[in-house]
């Protein structure tokens, strides 16, 4: 028998022969009622402290009783009757114990309070010499008890508080433990809890858990650990999961989601699927923050089997993970791994191509080679080529975040890398993507491109460019890819030029004339077209255009325009060779606001200081040794940076009146650049404002007037 159990059965003994030696006293009746409340007493203190609780730091710290080791009765004081204790009454025990309240027939019965020698107290109602009712327990430590108590052990509701880690349990007990439902804080601040249902002091069944950490558990419990359905919340961390759970750890089917901050705005991670032993195990789908997905095999947190990867851009793999990363095989039979970066990986084996068509113009047996070879080139250009569509899809956007690239970006690229300069216009290269677009999208400016589709694109232009010269090239598509990205994208991506995307400013202005320049667009192309399916103009038709708006004069002339034109074009000296090209909106739009700033350049050509602004001539566009940065934290790097250089330039002058001389032309030169920019937009609003849109709605006026008048005449 262990150590305690026998301390407690000599306890006992002890009891009972005290018991034997209040006969003389009290009588036989008396002892053995004695007897049952010190039994009682022997009980409570059993029940104290449980060693082997499963979370120590979790410990109630209650104080064990020790038994009560005589019952002697020396004294008494008060009422009696026939002989026996009876009514308002006192008692002094031997060892010390006292007992102060109501007497029946020689028992302790009513409302009293016992005092034991050693400190424990107890205040509340008796039933024959037992604790019952309600009542409370004072501890000589401070802890203590005060609810329901049967047989003088706590059972019912009750409330429990420890003086020694200041813990307080308030719910229900049963034979002297908790059990059913109840609440446990942990500290006196209350930050650390758990409410919820209990079994023989262990949590169990289902409840709510607060960590000292803020973190908060909800769910299922079993031998204080959780244990079945629940969700587990890491508020520092910004991690959540909800699912199954085993021992304490995440066990079974569930779904875990982790936070990512990013700057303005926050996203997530998400899996859901099995997990062994608190780790990604077995079936499972991850869901990355920046739209990527895998769905497949996991173990041990890795993907790893048979699996399925979708980029944010809709690129599939489909095959073999191992060690989390994709498996694919060479031309020459071996095998290698890539690592999958979630939304970061953009570009590389896992590109779905759309080529088919080109396709067709190689043996069948060499389409799957063709294809393979093409996918490489792109995952050596992975980063470069993610970069410049990033760059180009912010253009004249004032989001933070990407937005798809637009057509009109795509033909700023495209314009950027003089494509055009190779035999082939805009407008061809529209139909050659043209995919399932119907007649009336093939040339919108507004039509979203995905990077998998910028990709497609590439291959197909590169083609359509280099297939002559590189025809005896083995992995033909690879070369002329391979040849485009080399000598044409990287040179040239990202050094945009044109007068639209020329400063955030003017972009801004022209963005908001961007649709009903469109509309007149559409309008002179169902008006020129030869073709229903081929809605565009010509830069002779434009030139036509504005012949008609009656917006030609001395400033803005045909010679001008030509100049305008051919400014972008393989021989800038050839004013004609572009007239008959076949334009799109970007072209058209861009002259427009060409004209803009020429036609008003007399108004603000007036005599003025150099000092004050500066005369602007055609083309005019993006300094090459000032490439436009469309990097939003570079642009606030910028700002801050250009604070602290203003503040220094502050302090200087202070100092040194030269410095003070130099800062105030520098602070000129700003404020004088700012003051161009400022009439550079209002010439582009008062132009399509004052003079476009009206002269061509007054155009459309006199042709539909003409028409009608026609019509009259014929009937």
């Amino acid at each position: 028998m262990p150590k305690e159990t026998k301390q407690g059965k000599n306890d006992v003994d002890q009891l009972f022969n005290g018991v034997a030696k209040m006969r003389n006293t009290a009588g036989k009746e008396t002892s053995v009622k004695l007897a049952s409340c010190c039994e009682s007493l022997c009980n409570l203190a059993d029940v104290q402290y449980d060693p082997d609780r499963e979370e120590q730091p979790e410990s109630d710290g209650e104080c064990k009783l020790p038994a009560i080791l005589s019952v002697v009765i020396q004294s008494y004081d008060g009422e009696t009757c026939e002989g026996q204790f009876h009514g308002e009454g006192s008692a002094c025990f031997e060892e010390g114990h006292t007992y102060k309240g109501v007497f029946s027939k020689g028992l302790m019965d009513g409302p009293g309070v016992l005092t034991c020698a050693y400190g424990l107290k107890y205040e509340g109602g008796f039933v024959q010499n037992i604790p019952m009712g309600q009542g409370s327990y004072t501890w000589p430590d401070g802890s203590s008890y005060q609810g329901e108590v049967h047989r003088g052990i706590r059972h019912g509701t009750g409330t429990y508080k420890s003086s020694r880690n200041e813990m307080s349990y308030s719910g229900q007990w049963y034979q002297g433990k908790r059990h059913g439902k109840g609440t446990l804080y942990y500290n006196k601040d209350k930050t650390s809890w758990y409410k919820g249902d209990w079994v023989k002091n262990h949590r169990e069944g289902w409840g709510v858990r607060c960590y000292p950490s803020g973190d908060i558990y909800s769910g299922e419990w079993k031998n204080n650990l959780r244990h079945g359905e629940g969700t587990m919340k890491w508020l520092k961390l910004g991690q959540k999961y909800d699912g199954n759970w085993q021992d304490g750890i995440q066990h079974g089917h569930g779904t875990h989601v982790w936070i990512v901050r990013r700057v303005n705005r926050s996203q997530s991670n998400r899996y859901e699927g099995d997990f062994v032993q608190g780790q990604r195990h077995g079936q499972g789908t991850f869901y990355y923050a920046g739209g990527a997905i895998y769905e497949g095999e996991w173990k041990n947190n890795k993907k790893h089997g048979q699996g399925k990867f979708t980029s944010k851009d809709g690129r599939v793999f489909e095959g073999e993970f191992v060690d989390d990363k994709m498996v694919t095989s060479y031309l020459d039979g071996n095998t290698g791994r890539f690592p999958l970066l979630g939304s970061d990986s953009t570009v590389g084996p896992t590109v779905t191509l759309n080529i088919q068509y080109l396709l067709t113009n190689f043996p069948e047996k060499k389409h799957a080679t063709e294809c393979q070879q093409v996918k490489f080139v792109l995952q050596r250009h992975d980063a470069e080529l993610r970069s410049i569509y990033n760059c180009y899809s912010r253009l004249g956007c004032s989001t933070d975040y990407s937005l798809p690239l637009s057509r009109l970006q795509l033909w700023r690229l495209l314009k950027d890398c003089n494509i055009h300069h190779h035999g082939i216009t805009l407008i061809q290269i529209d139909h050659f993507i043209r995919e399932d677009l119907p007649s009336e999208e093939i040339h919108s400016p507004f039509t979203p491109f995905l990077l998998r589709n910028l990709l497609n694109y590439l291959v197909i232009v590169a083609y359509h460019i280099y297939n002559k010269q590189m025809v005896s090239q083995k992995n033909l598509l690879a070369t002329c890819l391979s040849k485009l990205i080399t000598d044409d994208i990287l040179p040239n991506a990202k050094n945009v030029k044109g007068l639209l995307f020329s400063h955030p400013d003017l972009t801004g202005v022209a963005m908001n004339h961007m649709k009903r320049c469109w509309e007149v667009y559409q309008a002179y192309c169902e008006v020129s077209a030869a073709s229903r399916d081929d809605t565009t103009i010509t830069y002779r038709h434009l030139l036509w255009m504005l012949k008609d708006l009656h917006l030609l004069d001395h400033n803005l002339n045909t010679l001008r325009l030509l100049e305008i034109i051919s400014a972008d074009s393989c021989d800038p000296s050839n004013l004609s060779s572009c007239l008959d090209l076949k334009i799109t909106f970007l072209e058209f739009f861009e002259v427009l606001l060409n004209c803009a700033e020429i036609k008003c350049q007399e108004e603000e050509d007036q005599p003025q200081t150099k000092s004050d602004t500066k005369t602007w001539s055609y083309p005019l566009e993006v300094d090459t040794s000032e490439k436009i940065t469309m990097d939003s934290t570079s642009q606030s790097a910028g700002n801050s940076s250009a604070q602290e250089v203003g503040t220094q330039q502050e302090v200087d002058a202070k100092e040194d009146p030269r410095a003070a001389e130099h800062t105030g032309v520098r602070n000129n030169r700003m404020e004088s650049k700012d003051c161009d920019m400022e009439l550079r937009t209002k010439t582009i609003h008062q132009f399509l404002n004052n003079l476009f849109f009206p002269a061509f709605e007054h155009y459309q006026l006199v042709t539909r007037n003409m028409m009608e008048e026609k019509l009259k005449k014929e009937c």
